[in-house]
């Protein structure tokens, strides 16, 4: 199984590439980057690990090194300021993915390649991407809330004290400012939250604030996030590889979900071999839909803007 990362060489994508290495499932992992030392730097410090880590072919190159990938991981981009929204950043990179995506045309890959865009704002890039690149629909990934949601549920893990991996919470919608938490199904290993005996609403309320926050946050203390957001990369990569059929709050574009279509945004999706397989209508109260269907038309006004 082979993986490019187009913008390896950044923070983002050298992360992902790494948590890639050590989970040992990719075979072939070719960095790529406008940077092209940086590039080739990345690449042979991870090769220099390979005794450690496992036996993996991996090497920088130019977009023909994207040539025959199953996976095409595409994190490039122009950082986020500390107090810009995602969507603020459409106006800056969207010239610069469409050239990307110009890239990735000309070069050969399988009929079964599934592209996974991380680059902000992921939502709307995902959407230029299943119109430029050719590749059915299925075959288009945003990385959507996977994030939002890591980073949701560690965070909802320190308050309860409890294990990470036992909390079970959703952040859907729009990957920026109109992300909607799902309270209605939130629980910790079945366990619903007003269950715990510290259970406060108005604390939980405010840590997915924090969390809506939390990317700024990271930026400002230390210039740019890296490490869950390459360790969220390689759990959608996992997902495709193993074929796993997991649930992931993934970004796709959206043909009649809750009467939404023509967007790329984040609902529940079994996540294999083939990219997006199925969609899961999630049971949603009031409130939640209410929310997520404002989440899909702030997406689409944003759409209006890049035509």
């Amino acid at each position: 199984m082979k993986v490019s990362i187009i913008g390896g060489g950044g923070r983002v994508g050298s992360t992902a590439a790494y948590a890639l290495q050590l989970g040992g499932l990719v075979k072939e992992l070719a960095i790529v980057d406008v940077a092209t030392e940086m590039a080739q730097g990345e690449a042979l410090d991870l090769r220099h690990g390979a005794s450690i880590a496992g036996s993996q072919k991996i090497y920088a190159g130019g977009y023909e090194a994207v040539a025959g990938s199953d996976i095409v991981v595409i994190t490039a981009g122009l950082r986020r300021k500390p107090d810009e929204s995602r969507l603020d950043l459409i106006n800056r990179n969207v010239a610069l993915f469409r050239g990307i995506l110009d890239e990735v045309k000309k070069v050969s890959l399988p009929k079964s390649a599934v592209a996974l865009v991380v680059s902000n704002p992921v939502d709307i890039l995902t959407n230029l991407a299943v119109s430029a690149l050719g590749l059915p629909a299925s075959q288009v990934i945003g990385l959507g809330t996977v994030l939002d949601t890591a980073r949701f549920r560690s965070l909802l893990a320190e308050y309860f004290e409890v294990d990470a991996t036992d909390v079970d919470a959703l952040i859907l919608g729009e990957h920026g400012d109109s992300m909607v938490p799902i309270w209605s199904s939130a629980s910790i290993n079945g366990v619903p939250f007003s269950s715990f005996p510290n259970y406060d609403e108005t604390t939980v309320k405010g840590i997915f604030d924090y969390t809506k926050k939390s990317g700024a946050e990271v930026i400002k203390l230390k210039g740019g996030a890296g490490y869950a957001v390459g360790l969220s990369i390689k759990q959608v990569v996992d997902a495709i590889v193993l074929d796993k059929k997991a649930v992931l709050p993934v970004s796709s574009l959206m043909n009649g979900y809750m009467g939404i279509s023509g967007v790329c945004f984040s609902v529940p999706t079994v996540v294999g071999r083939g990219g997006v397989e199925k969609l899961i209508e999630i049971t949603l109260t009031a409130d939640e839909k209410a929310a997520l269907l404002s989440s899909a038309e702030t997406l689409k006004e944003t759409l209006k803007l890049v035509g």
